[in-house]
C-alpha cells in the first residue's frame, strides 16, 4: 500500500493543474476581452506615462 500513498499527491496535483489549465483556456477571449485588452492597454499608458514624466534614469 505504501505506493498508493507515493501516487496519491502526484495524481492529485496533476488533476489539478490540468483544471487550472482549462480554466485559463476557457476565459481567453469571449464577450470580456475586449474590456480586458482595454485595462491592460490603459495600465501599460499609465506606466509609460509616469516613466516618461519621471525623466531618464541614466541621464
Amino acid at each position: 500500500m505504501d505506493y498508493v500513498s507515493a501516487l496519491v499527491p502526484p495524481v492529485v496535483m496533476a488533476v489539478f493543474f490540468v483544471g487550472v489549465i482549462r480554466v485559463i483556456v476557457k476565459t481567453q477571449g469571449g464577450a470580456n476581452k475586449a474590456k480586458e485588452d482595454a485595462a491592460v492597454d490603459a495600465a501599460l499608458a499609465r506606466a509609460e506615462g509616469t516613466r516618461q514624466v519621471s525623466g531618464p534614469a541614466d541621464a
